[in-house]
């Protein structure tokens, strides 16, 4: 087992918004990093160790049950803060995917291409132990709580590189538009769509449950939220209706509150089947026009489309 130090100088402690390696690493350009674990403070373990036991029990009732395979192939310590070195010696040989550390936001493109190579952009801080439900940002109880065990699954897996995929197709197509005011509107309107496909599934995505009118969360959002999980199977005030792609990819979301809709896919096996319509529509231009509304594009995030398309 290998260990990561930091650079001399750097502070310990790899607390969200409070990281003096994270702040050096985004002062000179690094956006793909190690993980320097000889940072992480007793504080930032203990953090792991509450947000990862209070979420037991609401994982056994309310994930599905390949989320909870996955969340025993990786065989995470409860106690400590994970090595993504570990994350990533029980889920590579099983789908290719890698758990590939970083500074902070990647832009859209780059994020939907390390799908396309099965590689997943992680958080390394952690959240404040004094504050577990608020989250002004991912952390690595997100990422890799959340969205990794789910990524031990083929099935699953081979999704997340078909939306890669949708991405790199949708900057060539459109980067061969000559007028740049019609290039940047169409491609801000399919950032939106595939960004609002994203938020309803692999974020916040539900699916049937073995028993009629029955739901599990298979969404990293949900699954890494010790309140919304619950919340979001059996508050009244949730409307959950059958995932219909037109719908998804104009209805705009908040991030700051809890999600008062949420679609339902039949299984996996309907996931990927959409992401395939996803890339249909693309090709056919039928995310061109997409409604207005949340989430705002960057101008990072839609540059690196723009820039991706031109280097094709």
């Amino acid at each position: 087992m290998t260990t990561t130090s930091a650079p001399a100088g750097i502070a310990a402690g790899l607390t969200t918004t409070r990281a003096a390696f994270i702040e050096d690493a985004r002062e000179h350009g690094r956006l793909y990093i190690d993980q320097p674990y000889d940072l992480y403070s007793a504080e930032n373990h203990d953090a792991w160790h509450r947000l990862y036991g209070r979420m037991h029990d609401r994982w056994q009732r309310y994930a599905n049950a390949r989320f909870l395979e996955g969340l025993a192939t990786l065989q995470l310590d409860p106690d400590r803060v994970p090595r993504l070195e570990d994350v990533n010696k029980f889920m590579a040989p099983l789908t290719g995917f890698r758990a590939k550390a970083v500074s902070g936001y990647v832009p859209a493109y780059l994020f939907f291409d390390c799908l396309r190579q099965r590689e997943f952009p992680t958080t390394i801080t952690i959240r404040d132990g004094e504050v577990l439900d608020y989250l002004p940002e991912p952390d690595i109880f997100h990422d890799i709580a959340g969205h990794v065990p789910m990524h031990t699954d083929l099935a699953f897996a081979d999704t997340l590189v078909a939306f890669g995929e949708c991405a790199r197709e949708a900057a060539v197509r459109i980067a061969a538009i000559d007028d740049e005011h019609e290039r940047v509107r169409r491609m801000t309107s399919v950032i939106k769509a595939m960004a609002r496909f994203f938020w309803f599934t692999i974020e916040f995505g539900l699916m049937k449950g073995d028993d009629p009118d029955t739901f599990k969360a298979y969404g990293s959002g949900l699954l890494s939220s010790y309140g919304e999980l619950e919340h979001c199977i059996t508050s009244p005030e949730v409307q959950r209706v059958p995932f219909q792609l037109e719908w998804v990819i104009n209805q705009s979301f908040e991030i700051d509150r809890y999600q008062p809709l949420l679609f339902v896919v039949d299984s996996f096996d309907h996931l990927f089947v959409e992401v395939g319509r996803l890339v249909e529509w693309m090709h056919a231009g039928r995310l061109d026009n997409v409604a207005a509304g949340e989430p705002a594009i960057g101008e990072a995030d839609l540059a690196s489309f723009l820039e991706a398309g031109r280097a094709a």
